[in-house]
């Protein structure tokens, strides 16, 4: 039986803390360092940069962190398994590639593909292979797609790993398998040990957000030591996760690193983006009622007895695309009546705007009452007036929209004051269609060293 495998978390989200994957290879012993780096949101922000840069469609910032951790990594063989590729794996394993050898290092780099399905949800959605994620959810038009990702699980990192990878870059994998991959390759299971994959993930679920799992977004904050010392103790501690054969893990954090890893802290994250006790995966279907949380030191909590059940036959798909456009403003209502000074100020502006509100497709109107009845403060006497609209044509929510509004500065309310610092651009917005895709028409690639990509089945081979 192998020793556990303590695996490290570097990044909760594409813009997370770049000195994180430093303070992990050098702070504490660890065996992989791996990291999110993919919320719903960032696939469609990388497709914008993609859109300018043909192979910008993965998170930089993970290269910049390869940078700085790659020797170290090779030199102790710490593996390392991330997601940050994005929209394009093969692209952020070449940059990778590039640091190495600006760097005069070797190690085997790999990547995941078949998660993208930008080129082939139309078809799927002809034969009646997409589904809407929710019973009354709507697919819209696949035309319109800019991105479309199921969620993969962990056997093509395992088989990454298993190849003798230093190194994987994954597209769109669920958050918990960058985590299980790597645990699963080291404890030898199979895709029939449901029990000890369904503790790896939820390890992998509490500490795919970083920081979350160490006092982040805590609610009870207050009892965190240190949280307000200036000097190293407010800023958090990324979490680790020692995972046994079994599957049960001890989640933790470098010592003398600030937050705190408690069964609150645990449990705080445990509950993070959870609709059911049946934890759904690609892999596995955890089942997080039979988790048991017990403190096994300072900083230190065992979970144990997870059981698990197969898989569904489905793969859950995020897909994103444009939504439009949006622009809007905040206008100060200060003094006596509020209510009145927002209709007349409202008034003013749709008099001065070269459209109506019934020419956008949506806008929103409303007063914030952020006053209170007996001011003491020029701020305690003020409410905030919001006006923001949506609309397909981006000329129409443009400055057109927004310079209405500063025309009517010397004629409209009194103590008039916008909070937006003058006229704004339209800002594009997108929409998130969650759908499902039956997991065996989903196959998985891994790629390595130049040699012909390896299959890798994503349904369960079970019943």
């Amino acid at each position: 039986m192998a020793d556990p495998i303590r695996i490290a978390n570097c990044s909760g989200f594409f813009g997370d803390r770049l000195s994180a994957a430093r303070e992990m290879v050098e702070g504490g012993p660890i065996d992989v360092l791996t990291g999110d780096w993919l919320a719903e949101l960032t696939m469609l922000i990388l497709s914008r940069t993609r859109a300018r840069h043909p192979r910008g469609g993965f998170a930089r910032t993970f290269v910049t962190q390869m940078e700085q951790v790659m020797g170290t990594c090779l030199d102790r063989g710490i593996k390392v398994v991330s997601n940050a590729g994005g929209l394009d794996p093969d692209g952020c394993a070449e940059a990778v590639a590039e640091v190495a050898d600006r760097l005069g290092l070797s190690p085997r780099i790999a990547w995941v593909s078949g998660d993208d399905l930008l080129d082939r949800v139309g078809d799927l959605a002809a034969a009646g292979d997409l589904a809407p994620f929710a019973p009354d959810g709507d697919l819209g038009d696949p035309a319109a797609y800019l991105t479309a990702n199921a969620y993969l699980g962990c056997w093509g990192i395992v088989e990454a790993l298993t190849r003798g990878a230093d190194i994987v870059v994954t597209g769109r994998v669920t958050d918990a398998a960058v985590v299980c991959g790597p645990a699963a390759w080291h404890h030898g299971w199979s895709r029939t040990d449901l029990d000890p994959l369904a503790g790896a993930v939820v390890a992998g679920h509490v500490i795919e957000c970083g920081a979350q799992a160490t006092g982040g977004n805590y609610s009870f904050f207050t009892e965190i030591p240190g949280r307000t010392e200036i000097g190293g103790r407010a800023r958090f501690g990324f979490p680790w996760a020692e995972i046994a054969a079994d599957g049960s893990s001890v989640i933790g954090k470098h010592d003398g690193t600030g937050g705190q890893v408690s069964i609150g802290t645990v449990t705080s994250q445990l509950l993070y983006e959870i609709g059911s006790p049946a934890y759904l995966g690609p892999d596995v279907t955890a089942r997080f009622d039979t988790i048991e949380l017990t403190e096994v030191g300072p900083d230190r909590v065992r979970i144990s007895g997870v059981r698990g059940s197969p898989p569904p036959s489905t793969l859950k798909v995020a897909i994103n695309e444009l939504g439009g456009y949006r622009n809007g403003f905040t206008v100060a209502l200060t003094g006596l009546d509020i209510e009145a000074k927002a209709a007349f100020a409202e008034a003013a502006f749709w008099d001065a705007c070269p459209h109506t509100p019934d020419d956008f497709a949506r806008v929103v109107s409303r007063v914030v009452r952020t006053d209170k009845p007996d001011p003491a403060t020029n701020e305690e006497a003020t409410a905030l007036w919001r006006l923001v609209v949506q609309d397909p044509d981006e000329r129409k929510v443009g400055r057109a929209f927004s310079n209405a509004l500063i025309e009517t500065a010397l004629a409209s309310i009194p103590g008039f004051y916008g909070l937006d610092g003058g006229p704004t651009a339209a800002s594009p917005f997108g929409v998130y269609r969650p759908a499902l895709v039956p997991a065996e028409l989903v196959p998985q690639y891994v790629h390595l060293d130049g040699d012909a990509p390896v299959l890798v089945e994503s349904s369960y081979p079970g019943p």
